[in-house]
């Protein structure tokens, strides 16, 4: 990576965003341009991420003779210059703010990249990469060390930030920090346009106490499957005095807390029952639990986005445009713009929810976060 290399990160225009053609830009104005810049820095800044990871974990990158440029690249060219970009945006939203077209969302956004980039004692949120960011800021020559340098790179994480990494690095953490000042910039109007058709009627976070999922594995075959959903509602229905209050019928999704890059998605029809409810031969179960620190594989947090939808049940269901389908794009993505996190991929989860019974379509969605 060279200094024309750093460069490539889609950093902000001013002169772009400022461009004047027939008198003062109104504040409205202004605020879309920054979110379309948003939405063209997501397109592009991912893999320059990871072109900066293999740039660090290239050894023959690393000899004596390029330190000294290397340093001017990282430093100053990569994280120097998002620090003063930060410091411009965030002067800038401060003009617009009296509008009230800033989403409120992207100052916490600011708050962590800052802090990030400034203070990475505070940052890293474990202690060999703590310790490995604190190195290279003091004294840059560690650096040639490969073991610092796989601390500070990660792992390349793809053009989506979704593939499955053996090393989460500082550089994916900026990586995230970068993304989440964007989306909270571009979320909220691309979430409304998103919507074609039909609407989110509702949209909240919940904390319930601990419950059990349990149900059977979706087939794809549709006898099969017809036949296997009919079987695990009757039973459901007969265990009335092991209801959660949250009784549902759904279709409860989950990579079986790995990258979608390494596993397919998995979907199951059931339900949501208390907890410790007794498994009926057969079944497969998760548990869910407010606190799911040193707990078993893959027990969920009992905290999640739910939406509701009203409109057109074709196009709230449609996926030509969307990453999986309309309800699920635009939940996740309130969730994204919300600056609020989604604990991909070690107990991420989501469910599609048949509010008025499974023989009806789902016009519902819940999503896992994680908000404390």
């Amino acid at each position: 990576m060279s200094v024309k290399g750093a460069y490539k990160f889609h950093f902000i225009d001013w002169n772009e965003i400022n461009d004047q053609t027939n008198g003062e830009l109104s504040s409205e104005v202004k605020y879309t341009r920054l979110s379309d810049w948003a939405l063209a820095a997501r397109r592009c800044n991912p893999d320059i991420f990871d072109e900066l990871t293999e740039w660090i974990l290239d050894d023959n990158e690393w000899s004596d003779d390029k330190l000294e440029n290397n340093e001017q690249i990282l430093m100053q060219d990569v994280f120097a210059r998002f620090e003063s970009q930060n410091a411009t945006l965030r002067t800038y939203l401060k003009e617009l703010e009296p509008s009230s077209v800033v989403n409120p969302a992207v100052w916490e956004a600011l708050d962590q990249f800052d802090s990030d980039l400034t203070a990475p004692m505070g940052c890293p949120h474990h202690e060999a990469m703590r310790e490995a960011v604190l190195k290279m800021y003091t004294d840059f020559s560690v650096m040639k060390n490969r073991n610092v340098r796989e601390v500070i790179a990660g792992c390349k994480s793809g053009h989506f930030g979704t593939d499955s990494v053996d090393i989460y690095g500082y550089i994916n953490h900026l990586k995230n920090c970068d993304a989440q000042v964007q989306w909270c910039l571009f979320m909220p109007a691309y979430v409304e346009k998103q919507q074609n058709g039909f609407k989110v009627e509702s949209f909240e976070y919940k904390k319930i106490p601990e419950m059990r999922f349990i149900g059977l594995e979706l087939i794809h075959d549709d006898s099969v499957d017809n036949e296997n959903r009919t079987k695990v509602f009757d039973v459901l229905d007969d265990m009335n005095e092991y209801k959660s209050g949250f009784d549902y019928d759904v279709l409860f999704m989950h990579h079986y807390g790995k990258g979608v890059d390494v596993e397919h998605w998995h979907g199951f029809w059931g339900r949501f029952m208390k907890a410790d409810t007794p498994v009926p031969e057969g079944f497969l179960h998760w548990d869910f639990t407010l606190d799911d620190k040193n707990m078993p594989y893959l027990t969920f947090r009992s905290q999640f986005a739910f939406a509701e939808f009203s409109g057109d049940i074709d196009a709230m269901h449609k996926r030509e445009g969307y990453d999986s389908d309309a309800m699920y794009d635009v939940t996740r993505n309130i969730i994204l713009g919300q600056g609020i996190t989604i604990p991909y991929p070690e107990i991420y989860w989501t469910a599609e929810v048949f509010l008025n019974g499974y023989k009806n379509p789902g016009t519902a969605y819940m999503f896992s976060v994680a908000f404390d």
